[in-house]
């Protein structure tokens, strides 16, 4: 079946399965219950365990519930634009099963914030809600600012994090936001939007950002020094690459698009550690990027990330993946005689 198509109708067998409490409690029970506890806190949000999925599988919120039920700690769902807009021309979707990947330009589809809100409070909390913002096609780069905030402000008090996605590669000009002639701007747009639904909500509902791993040493420093100053909660290290190794195997290596999967891991988690090495734990990192096992997400932790998330290896190896991943961690854990993530983790990064 074609990828996008398989998406689809993968995708609108969750969000049924999301209407029935009955339903996600089954897919729980043989799912969710298995992930053992092993508790992080990121951003300020006690997680219950350090697995969440990322950004890209349910843009329109209608799938949480179900999603959650097979086991991770938190569901980010996005991206979501401030108005609908249909993504880019099909085919913009496709796999590559030989290197355990997958390369897509989807550009943003989104049915818009009003939908996507909509969607977003029929379903119940089972796990933390996070929501990936993005700019629309149409909007001027120098204009991206005012998406950001539009959406932002929209979906604070339904979320319990906020991701301001400034690195896909498919939406034109988008990663021209992570220079610093840009991103000190937006940053400071964000924050203050931030503070005023603050006030507004009476609630602080953290901000993260994300980036690409296609970064020099010299744009990592100055995005490090930006959030640090501009007091983001955390930032998601990675997006998709628009890099192609020369190891690739698959029919679709060379379509355009942003690469997710196995060949981002070490890309990814060099970009976590260069990350960390800057920050200082001032901004938490989430790591992002070709994790399918425990000593992958272990590498990425104890290379700077408190939280990580998966996506392509999910849709290769399924839901089983979260708790053989949480149990591998949990084993690293107690093997080394610690009584907590964050006690094992400022012990492995010394």
């Amino acid at each position: 079946m074609d990828p996008e198509t398989a998406h689809d109708v993968t995708m609108g067998g969750l969000a049924k399965i999301s209407k029935s409490g009955f339903v996600t409690r089954q897919i729980e029970r043989v799912n969710g219950d298995l992930v053992p506890d092993l508790p992080v806190k990121c951003m300020g949000i006690d997680f219950r365990h350090p697995v969440g999925l990322a950004a890209g599988l349910d843009k329109e919120a209608k799938a949480f519930p179900a999603l959650s039920a097979f086991g991770f700690s938190a569901v980010e769902m996005g991206t979501v634009t401030p108005l609908p807009q249909p993504g880019n021309d099909k085919p913009r979707m496709f796999r590559l099963l030989e290197d355990e990947a997958i390369i897509n330009r989807m550009g943003f589809n989104s049915g818009g914030v009003d939908d996507f809100l909509c969607n977003l409070k029929k379903t119940d909390r089972t796990s933390v809600a996070g929501v990936n913002v993005g700019k629309n096609a149409v909007t001027p780069i120098e204009n991206a600012a005012h998406d950001y905030v539009n959406a932002m402000q929209r979906v604070y008090s339904h979320a319990d994090y906020i991701t301001a996605n400034i690195s896909s590669p498919n939406t034109k000009s988008l990663r021209d936001l992570q220079n610093a002639d840009f991103l000190d701007s937006l940053l400071l747009n964000i924050k203050q939007a931030q503070l005023k639904c603050e006030k507004a909500h009476k609630a602080y509902v953290p901000i993260a950002l994300k980036v690409a791993p296609d970064l020099d040493v010299d744009e990592i420093e100055t995005i490090a020094e930006l959030v640090i100053s501009h007091k983001f909660d955390a930032l998601i290290a990675t997006n998709t690459t628009v890099a192609r190794p020369n190891y690739l195997k698959s029919q679709h290596k060379s379509e355009a698009g942003g690469l997710s999967g196995a060949p981002v891991k070490d890309m990814s988690t060099d970009c976590v550690r260069e990350f960390y090495k800057h920050l200082k734990g001032l901004v938490q990192i989430i790591g992002v990027g070709g994790i399918k096992n425990a000593d992958d997400a272990w590498e990425k932790m104890v290379a700077g990330a408190d939280y990580v998330q998966v996506y392509s290896q999910f849709i290769y190896q399924g839901p089983a993946m979260i708790k053989d991943i949480v149990t591998g961690l949990k084993r690293k854990v107690e093997l080394g005689g610690y009584s907590s993530v964050a006690e094992a983790l400022e012990a492995e990064r010394k």
